[in-house]
């Protein structure tokens, strides 16, 4: 049995270590306490993030507080403008390929 995990990485500088920097998310309210631990750590108010990320302070405040109902391009734009990305690990490597190759 496969096991999905998602990962997201939080780096202003570019450079990743991905051994140090790798948080993973199991639930809803794993990701809205790291989303927070992260904008806190780079001084940001939810109102800033709210505008960085083009989304609403309800919608940080939601996120932040483990809201599973979200959509996801949201969180994605509110992950990219706090500098990170989502990294899936556990996949098939097929899949992983046919992404890769297709962009899609």
């Amino acid at each position: 049995m496969l096991r999905y995990v998602l990962c997201f990485i939080i780096s202003r500088t570019g450079k990743i270590d991905k051994a140090k920097s790798m948080i993973r998310i199991h639930s809803t309210q794993s990701l809205g306490l790291a989303l927070r631990t992260a904008r806190k750590q780079i001084g940001l108010t939810q109102s800033q993030l709210a505008l960085a990320a083009g989304v609403g302070l309800r919608f940080i405040v939601d996120l932040e507080a483990g809201k599973p109902t979200l959509r996801l391009e949201q969180v994605l734009r509110v992950i990219n403008a706090l500098g990170g990305e989502v990294v899936l690990a556990g996949l098939p490597e097929s899949a992983v390929i046919k992404i890769d190759s297709d962009g899609a």
